[in-house]
């Protein structure tokens, strides 16, 4: 008996010529169409104001778009902001504390302000959240004692006292020193791995490669690319790299055939391989630098990474790590 077709899984979020132009004329956001597969972690990349928290704003409904449409969980937004919003965990621009109250007495009014939440099991939920982020032993201190890293803490746990379907992150390693930033990454791992959606943004290229299995490229305000992460580094070829003690042959013979963009350090010769149709042999090119009396001790094709395809598709530099 033949099944029938596939059932189609709706993206958690979905945007169609999404658009945010402020008073006086700044192009926030142009035109964005954006798709976040259910199920992923998607990083939403680019340098710090490429547009990345305005359209978090207007995904969560804080701002109105100028033009084009954002759906969030199959809802459209800021519409539907009543029904979605319960089902989003979402930290934005760091989280708003009262300083006067300790940790816990925070997440207390986060989740007392929750018209979903039980006041029965809310004593739990906090200290859960508490634990999930590493704060339980700083739980009875006063909010505007916590570092920035721990006010971020503080800010996921709030993201956390319920079960979410989407979790919303903007920046969430803000700074965490380097155990944090590991700790946040693996929460966000053990997240998806339960079933929950987490949109990511960051600056941080590593992070992104890190944890993301989907990912965006932002800049100026403009969507560049979108796709699995796997694909993104993928699109760029890697450099043919060549250790050898003899660079001067080795960069004639390689510009004999159609290497360029050839660059020596030390004893390491690299450049970009020809582009067509067959790809360049890398044997035959191997084979070359041999029948030249080149002395190869390595030879082969750098791994490409996600900093090498956002350098290709903008070329500009870019922060790799915290």
């Amino acid at each position: 008996m033949a099944s029938g077709p596939e059932p189609v899984i709706e993206p958690v979020i979905e945007t169609r010529g999404l658009t945010k132009r402020y008073r006086g004329g700044q192009l926030a956001v142009d035109g964005l169409d954006l798709v976040v597969p259910r199920g992923s972690v998607f990083g939403f990349l680019g340098p710090n104001g490429s547009g990345k928290t305005t359209t978090i704003r207007m995904l969560m409904g804080l701002i109105e778009p100028t033009s084009g449409e954002a759906r969030v969980l199959g809802e459209p937004m800021p519409r539907a902001g009543g029904r979605v919003l319960p089902r989003v965990g979402a930290l934005i621009e760091g989280p708003a504390l009262y300083g006067f109250l300790s940790g816990r007495d925070n997440l207390v009014r986060y989740d007392a302000a929750d018209p979903t939440a039980d006041p029965r099991t809310r004593a739990a939920r906090v200290a859960d959240a508490l634990d999930r982020v590493g704060l339980a032993g700083a739980a009875g201190k006063k909010a505007r004692a916590y570092s920035l890293g721990m006010k971020q803490r503080l800010g996921l746990a709030a993201a956390l006292l319920q079960p979410r379907e989407l979790l919303v992150l903007d920046e969430p390693t803000n700074g965490l020193d380097p155990q944090g930033m590991r700790e946040i990454r693996a929460l966000v791992r053990g997240l998806a791995a339960g079933g929950t959606t987490v949109f990511l943004s960051s600056h941080l290229l590593d992070e992104i490669e890190q944890v993301c299995s989907h990912a965006a490229v932002m800049a100026r305000g403009r969507l560049l690319t979108q796709g699995t992460v796997a694909d993104l580094a993928s699109s760029t070829r890697g450099r043919l790299a060549v250790t050898t003690p003899d660079t001067a042959d080795a960069v004639r013979v390689l510009k004999e055939h159609g290497v360029n963009d050839l660059a020596v350090a030390d004893d390491r010769v690299t450049g970009e391989l020809p582009t067509g149709t067959p790809p360049p042999d890398l044997a035959d090119l191997n084979a070359a630098l041999v029948r030249a009396d080149v002395r190869v001790r390595s030879f082969g094709t750098e791994r490409v990474s996600l900093e090498d395809a956002f350098v290709a598709l903008t070329g500009e530099g870019f922060d790799v790590a915290g």
